[in-house]
């Protein structure tokens, strides 16, 4: 098992890796996933939006496997440089008629955190 990653570091790679196309959405804050990503962990370690409990205690590998919105999780893997198969089988679990809850448990049986971590970290 590896050293936990922090979400300080976990920040620092996502802020390395390609943007996704901006989308506008008078709803949402964000224009991209990657602003999404950036946004979520900034306040990580506090309540956020989100009424967070304990995120002090959390590292990067929770946040992976607690993100709800799996348009996160997609363009996550993707811009990481992961196989462009595994991505393909990832996007296809999708179900949208899911909730985004099972969407994203289905990505991350396909793309757990320790093969994210690799493509990271090119371990």
């Amino acid at each position: 098992m590896s050293k936990p990653v922090s979400i300080k570091r976990f920040i620092q790679a996502i802020r390395k890796l390609p943007s996704d196309k901006p989308v506008d959405d008078p709803c949402k804050w964000y224009k991209t996933q990657k602003q999404h990503w950036l946004g979520w962990l900034k306040e990580y370690h506090g309540l956020g939006a989100y009424g967070r409990k304990n995120g002090k205690e959390r590292d990067a590998r929770y946040a992976y496997n607690h993100i709800v919105e799996y348009k996160m999780l997609l363009w996550l893997i993707e811009a990481a440089g992961m196989d462009p198969k595994l991505v393909k089988k990832a996007k296809s679990v999708v179900d949208d008629r899911k909730p985004l809850q099972a969407n994203s448990a289905a990505i991350r049986r396909i793309v757990p955190w320790g093969m994210l971590e690799s493509a990271l970290w090119k371990k």
